[in-house]
């Protein structure tokens, strides 16, 4: 490890041991970074050299654009005001909460580039999620929008400095600063964010990522896989708290020069418009919003003019049913690219590739990365064979004081908690998280292969399939299904859905139970929380 240039060692002291930390690859060219590295500052700084101060930046979804120029000018300023007014030393910890906004990416690149941690949040959880985080990260400072404050507040202890902005007291310190800040200096293994998963298998894990981590993501899928160029617009849903959301809404348009559109809302109608508006050329969202997309296209079919500048259209976060696949292909003549990335990873590690996509696959291993399927003993296992999915390169996992540290990194390997079969040809096929594989009988049923049947009838809007238990089969796939506007549920229906599965797939593999919802209990990045629904199937007597 490089000397630090942190004055509060709290997170590198509790990175893990260096034997339960995992293999590196870092022999690409494009990875080998100098040893003093300020991740803000190389995204950032260099920049007005190339005389591109006038470029358009960040666009928020009010229609204002933030150059360069303004953009790096408010990020320093914020960092004095970080620095001089708030007593910010080098390593402390600062949370920043709020919906995806220019100021909320001036504030993100502002703490790192003063040498804090960054601690991003979702700008929907609520207070006891928030005070867990304050803990476990001993957070003294926090930057917050003014228009999510109340969880906060709640949380907060007495000694949490929080310091508003949009309309608050961080812009009013701002505007009494000069321009121009001179990065801190850190080593490019400096922590620089703490990333709190998801919580989709129960308490979040806090994964700490390092200043090269930053730009090793930045430089490795979307220039050699995604082909970005610093002419594009990208657009997108994920919060800027999200994993998926930091690469494709922040780093990866930084680090080329290009600009990006920040909606406080990501829904399809939001997404759509602004797409549409600034004439976006790269998208991230979901399947969930894509699959919105193509209802309002559907009712619509004018909104698709306004897509023609697409170019790549990328999807992570949750499978993407083959439904999803097909018609926004028939909507727009655009493929989206399927990806399977981990907080734990930072990025994508999976990822379709533009002009070789095999509709159904999460494709093959991003540049920089090496993935292998294998079974409980960790041998590699042969073609076609469902086992864990294991993966190394320029990122890895570093879960700060966790036991679970163990259990992710096996043998130099990051696993990822997902079910894959490696095809003849080197694509990756996504059956389910580990622990969702359905053992019925003897049988292995992936949930995933149900639920696309699901999808394509006509009555299901969303559902997800998982291992109910049974005294006879041990388990059994139970479905949990939410219908389309205006349709009842009952037992007539629930048949029909199980004899329409049976029609499509083997009779084994059908949901032997099924159970109507309003909704999927989901994360605030969309993916649905399916240890909520074990618990449901398991405990019967929980949220009934």
């Amino acid at each position: 490890m490089a000397r630090t240039g942190h004055r509060d060692g709290f997170a590198r002291d509790r990175l893990p041991p260096p034997s339960q930390r995992p293999d590196l690859i870092l022999d690409r060219p494009e990875l080998r970074y100098p040893e003093r590295l300020n991740a803000a500052s190389a995204l950032i700084d260099g920049w007005r050299d190339r005389g591109w101060d006038e470029r358009p930046c960040l666009i928020g979804g009010d229609g204002d654009v933030w150059s360069y120029g303004r953009m790096r000018d408010t990020v320093d300023r914020i960092a004095r005001v970080l620095t001089e007014d708030y007593g910010l030393v080098t390593g402390n910890r600062v949370l920043l909460r709020g919906p995806n906004t220019p100021m909320l990416a001036a504030c993100w690149l502002a703490v790192i580039k003063a040498g804090g941690v960054l601690v991003p949040t979702m700008p929907l959880l609520r207070a006891p999620e928030l005070a867990d985080m304050l803990k476990r990260a001993s957070i003294d400072m926090a930057l917050c929008d003014t228009h999510f404050l109340d969880d906060l507040e709640e949380a907060a202890a007495p000694s949490l400095r929080i310091v508003g902005f949009r309309n608050g007291e961080l812009e009013h310190r701002i505007a009494t600063k000069p321009a121009g800040f001179t990065a801190a200096d850190t080593a490019n293994d400096d922590v620089a964010l703490i990333a709190f998963t998801s919580g989709t298998t129960g308490t979040p894990k806090a994964a700490a990522h390092l200043h090269r981590h930053l730009l090793a993501i930045s430089d490795l899928s979307p220039r050699s896989l995604l082909g970005t160029r610093p002419d594009d617009v990208f657009c997108g849903s994920p919060t800027l708290a999200f994993a998926y959301g930091i690469g494709g809404l922040l780093l990866f348009p930084l680090r080329i020069g290009a600009s990006v559109i920040l909606l406080e809302r990501g829904t399809a109608d939001r997404l759509l418009e602004a797409a549409t508006r600034h004439r976006a050329t790269m998208m991230f969202t979901v399947p969930t919003v894509y699959r919105g997309m193509i209802s309002r296209m559907a009712e619509d079919p004018a909104l698709v003019e306004g897509l023609r500048s697409l170019r790549l259209c990328v999807s992570a976060g949750e499978p993407l049913p083959q439904q999803t696949f097909e018609g926004w292909r028939e909507a727009t003549g655009l493929e989206i690219l399927d990806s399977l990335g981990t907080t734990e990873l930072l990025n994508a590690v999976l990822h379709a590739v533009p002009g070789d996509v095999r509709p159904g696959s999460t494709g093959k291993p991003v540049p920089g990365y090496e993935a292998m399927v294998v079974d409980d003993q960790f041998r590699r296992v042969p073609p076609g064979q469902v086992g864990r999915l294991a993966v190394r390169g320029a990122t890895g996992c570093l879960y700060l004081d966790d036991a679970r540290q163990e259990s992710y990194v096996q043998q130099g390997w990051n696993l990822t908690g997902d079910a894959f079969h490696v095809d003849e040809d080197g694509f990756f096929w996504y059956h389910a998280r580990t622990d969702d594989l359905i053992v019925s009988a003897g049988y292995k049923i992936s949930g995933l292969e149900v639920e696309n049947i699901l999808l394509s009838h006509e009555a299901v809007q969303e559902c997800a399939v998982i291992a109910a238990p049974d005294p006879v089969r041990g388990t059994i796939p139970k479905a949990f299904i939410v219908l389309r506007d205006g349709l009842h549920a009952d037992d007539h229906l629930a048949e029909e859905l199980q004899g329409f599965v049976k029609e499509h797939i083997a009779p084994y593999k059908y949901p032997r139970a099924v159970e109507f919802l309003d909704a999927l209990p989901r994360t605030e990045t969309g993916k649905v929380q399916r240890f909520k629904l074990r618990r449901r199937a398991w405990e019967p007597e929980d949220g009934r």
